[in-house]
This record gives C-alpha cells, sequence and structure tokens, in this order.
C-alpha cells in the first residue's frame, strides 16, 4: 500500500510519475519518497531529477536508501533491487 507521499514508480512514462511527486508537494508534503524497484530504477533517477531541475528547483535530494527484495514467484525465490530516494522541500 502506498502511504501519501509515496510514488511507486514502473511502466508508465517518466512524466506520469513527475506530476504524480509535483502534486504531493503541491498538497503540502514536505517529502516525497520515490520508490522502484528492477529495471525502473533508472526511471525512478529520472523522475527525481526532472522534477529538481525543471520543476521544483527548492527540492533538494534528502536521502537515497539501496537495497535488495525478495520476491516469490512460480518460478521460485527471485533477488530483485531496489531504491527508495527522499526529496524534502527545504
Amino acid at each position: 500500500m502506498a502511504s501519501e507521499n509515496e510514488v511507486y514508480v514502473g511502466k508508465k512514462g517518466v512524466m506520469n510519475y513527475v506530476l504524480a511527486v509535483v502534486t504531493q508537494f503541491n498538497q503540502g508534503a514536505k517529502e516525497v519518497h520515490i520508490k522502484a524497484r528492477g529495471r525502473a530504477i533508472s526511471k525512478a533517477v529520472d523522475v527525481a531529477e526532472v522534477v529538481r531541475n525543471r520543476f521544483l528547483p527548492e527540492v533538494k535530494v534528502k536521502n537515497i536508501e539501496i537495497s535488495t527484495e525478495e520476491l516469490e514467484s512460480e518460478r521460485g525465490v527471485s533477488k530483485v533491487s531496489a531504491i527508495d530516494i527522499v526529496l524534502a522541500k527545504e
């Protein structure tokens, strides 16, 4: 479940997630977590950079956490890289 200030990056275009992050900040959020797994990690980085460079220059990267998550599928357990980028309004 996504909490109020989390944006999960998946298969949609970068601008969809940028809009979601900007909307969170415009609704008063002090920080927003951009989360992604696997191949979507590079897209999550793109989202953070577009938000910072084009839309909200006052937003800074507060923290970046990387981890490995285990996912169960019909083929067994696979390990997937994950990232959590925290953007904060100063």
